[in-house]
């Protein structure tokens, strides 16, 4: 008998929720803030020392607040909306400015100090910024109209009684305003000689001021008068700030990279949609309707966040799609089984939903481990990707677990597709009758004829050559390292015609850079590419981005990173891939056995090497995402491997006891040959939003979906024919030591399921 008010429910449920969607959807993505790297603009991290201070000197914790206020203030000068600046360990702060207008002027105005200072002719401070009102800069102008700055002073007869003084010291009766003198470098009687001069201004004192209101006249501009009273507003900063990491986007770039990498994201997911669609038919309706409202929470959430979306942040959403359907398979392909063993469609819906329940979770918490670890050791953009990850492996397990049992549930008790299994996905000869007694365990597969434990020595033989081809690889032509690693300047240009490197090349000696490291990219050769070893100043920054922008008409990208800081990312990519090791080692240790584990970091560490090696051969550029692209493989590939273990722990509750080779050869072999079919339909759902962001997407994050793919199709390799294999070597020995071997005990999955 049809219910029919399950199949209305169905429906009224997926209007209700698409129709809250479609209102919302709109707001979202309006009030989503989208980071430097998708609309142009500017970060910098700052290391902060004492202000004229002995080298050595700490900076104590209040000092480092009251310079990130000074710079949130100055920040405010330029009206960017929402700038993000944080203090990071002892002596760093991080500024994030995303859609800045003038880059230049905002690195000026961060970095300049504005310690204003009154000073007689032999440089001797009379009076400094601490003696002004607070908000006592403007700007004005002065009796020949031209612009001026006004200040008010705290207290007008001090001023008198250092005017009194300086007009005693006629000749030189000058009052030098300086802004940021130098001591022990500058000095008003070399500068005066100069045809511009550092100094402000230098007016005769003729006579006492008893004044609180004091003119700075100079050949000032209506826009620098302004800029310099706003600097004197927010007051000085009481530090030295010395750029250690740097990037600039020009806003054409973040613009074709946002456009770029949605369009590739749309076109993955329908494609992975498609897919769904033609396996799983009933489920796969469900698995769409659930993947829909996946997209739309990861964003829900992010938005009540308030996180900024970057360029690594869509890619990661994207790929979370793939990672996503992968619940729904390993629950399908769980009712498929249950299905062709005979059971009715409600009873294999009951059964698959509940066996699957564990690996699932298994599978997501490793990913979700290596998410974090990403988020902990990451830079800003990695930060970004990784918040997006993990917010994704939540989102995925809420829609896929519960979603998707909800919308199925509803179907399936509707009695509408009693005795339809194909409508499943199952063809009518696939189905057993359930007098037979079988359970999944028993099913035959179409890949029952291969033998993997056999055939281990040529995987393992494979695998030992190719990694020996790979350090030699290594050895011979190392890696390519970006800046991140290396240390230096990146430099990327746009031009709206085809570049030659020796056009980049002439281009660049007009602002005195030379460099033979140029690399020509983009579809036409459009972009360009050119790194120098050395740290550019912010004035060598700032020359070399005006010009571009009025030779290209767009500025270019611009990142530089220190020594100090190369060692620093280097080495935290480093703990980074130990810590995800070393956590999924204890977790599968526990969920599983030691054995598992130390297979499933074989098998991972074989991936990375692959990834790396390949890298190595291309001399494609290493660079910090590649790092997020590697510990995501290593948080991802376990999910197939796990897959398997969890089959392998049923084959061994089957069996109760280990007593022979042949014993544990079966447990490997069955396991594989079931969960086979499984691993390549989860593995191609990733493949292909990887390969749509390979096609589609930004030229910006090419070699970090590159990485990924190499890693997932080395991932799929060593799950199947290495890490099983690893661990029947090694439950082997354990058998020769003990004659053999208690499996799990024996857990009733499927207690409460109807048996029809």
């Amino acid at each position: 008998m049809v219910k029919r008010s399950r199949i209305l429910a169905f429906f009224l449920l997926v209007i209700l929720i698409g129709s809250a969607m479609g209102a919302t959807t709109q707001n979202i993505l309006k009030d989503i803030k989208l980071g430097l790297d998708l609309q142009g603009g500017f970060e910098v991290l700052y290391e902060v020392t004492p202000l004229n201070g002995k080298e050595g000197e700490a900076v104590d914790r209040e000092t480092l607040k009251s310079t990130a206020e000074a710079l949130e203030r100055r920040v405010n000068v330029l009206g960017v909306s929402e700038p993000n600046i944080q203090i990071e360990g002892d002596d760093r702060i991080r500024v994030q400015l995303a859609g800045v207008k003038d880059q230049n002027k905002a690195r000026e105005i961060l970095s300049t100090e504005a310690n204003l200072t009154f000073r007689d002719v032999n440089d001797r401070v009379m009076m400094d910024g601490s003696d002004l009102e607070e908000n006592g800069a403007k700007q004005s102008f002065d009796q020949q109209n031209k612009p001026s700055i006004s200040i008010t002073l705290k207290d007008g007869d001090q001023f008198g009684e250092i005017t009194k003084e300086i007009r005693d010291m006629y000749p030189e009766n000058q009052l030098i305003i300086w802004l940021d003198f130098e001591e022990g470098k500058d000095s008003y009687k070399e500068e005066r000689m100069k045809p511009e001069p550092k100094f402000l201004s230098n007016p005769n004192v003729d006579k006492i001021l008893n004044q609180k209101n004091v003119e700075i006249t100079g050949n000032f501009t209506i826009e620098e008068a302004q800029q310099l009273a706003s600097l004197l507003n927010a007051g000085s900063l009481p530090v030295n700030l010395e750029e250690t990491y740097s990037t600039s986007v020009g806003a054409k770039f973040g613009e074709q990279a946002l456009n770029e990498t949605v369009f590739a994201g749309i076109i993955g997911i329908l494609a992975v949609f498609a897919f769904m669609l033609a396996l799983y038919r009933i489920p796969g309706i469900v698995a769409v309707i659930t993947l829909s409202i996946y997209v739309y929470l990861i964003l829900l959430v992010f938005d009540w966040m308030n996180g900024v979306l970057t360029l690594p942040g869509i890619a990661a959403l994207i790929l979370g799609v793939g990672m996503a359907v992968d619940a729904n398979i390993i629950t399908y392909e769980r009712i498929k089984e249950e299905l062709k063993v005979g059971r009715n469609i409600k009873a294999a819906f009951d059964a698959g939903s509940k066996g699957s329940l564990s690996t699932i979770f298994d599978a997501n918490l490793t990913t979700l481990l290596a998410a974090i670890v990403l988020f902990a050791y990451g830079t800003s953009s990695v930060k970004g990707f990784a918040t997006m990850l993990i917010i994704s492996i939540l989102a995925s397990f809420i829609t896929a677990v519960f979603g998707a049992r909800l919308f199925l549930g509803l179907l399936v008790n509707s009695g509408l597709f009693k005795n339809k299994p194909g409508l499943f996905g199952v063809k009518p000869s696939e189905v057993h009758d359930i007098s037979e007694g079988l359970d999944s365990l028993d099913l035959k597969t179409k890949f029952d004829r291969f033998d993997f434990i056999k055939s281990r020595n040529k995987f393992f033989t494979a695998s030992a050559i190719l990694i020996g081809v790979g350090l030699i690889a290594l050895l011979v032509f190392r890696l390519n390292l970006g800046i991140d690693f290396a240390a230096g300047t990146r430099v990327e240009v746009m031009s709206d015609s085809k570049l030659t490197a020796e056009q980049l090349k002439e281009e660049l000696k007009q602002v005195e850079l030379e460099t033979n490291d140029i690399v020509i990219s983009g579809d036409n050769g459009e972009i360009g590419v050119a790194r120098f070893k050395t740290v550019l100043t912010k004035d060598k920054i700032s020359e070399l981005k005006s010009h571009f922008k009025e030779e290209f008409g767009a500025e270019p990208n611009v990142g530089t990173v220190s020594p100090t800081i190369g060692k620093e990312l280097a080495k935290n990519a480093m703990i980074a891939v130990a810590i995800a090791s070393i956590g999924i080692i204890i977790y599968v240790t526990i969920r599983f056995e030691i054995y598992m584990a130390l297979a499933a970091i074989v098998a991972l560490l074989h991936d990375a090497f692959f990834i790396v090696v390949l890298f190595s051969l291309t001399r494609l550029e290493v660079d910090i995402t590649f790092i997020a692209a590697v510990l995501t493989i290593v948080g991802y590939s376990i999910n197939d491997t796990i897959v398997t273990f969890d089959r392998m722990r049923e084959n061994m509750v089957k069996k109760k006891r280990l007593k022979t080779p042949e014993d544990i050869a079966d447990v490997v072999n069955s396991s594989l040959r079931q969960t086979l079919g499984r691993s390549v339909n989860t593995i191609l759902t990733v493949v292909i939003t990887v390969v749509a962001l390979l096609i589609f997407g930004s030229t910006s994050i090419w070699n970090f979906s590159f990485a990924l793919l190499i890693g997932l199709i080395a991932g799929t390799y060593s799950s199947i024919f290495i890490a099983a294999q690893l661990w029947y070597v090694w439950k082997n020995k354990e058998l020769k030591k003990k004659g053999t071997i208690k499996t799990y005990k024996e857990k009733k999955v499927y207690s409460d399921e109807p048996q029809v």
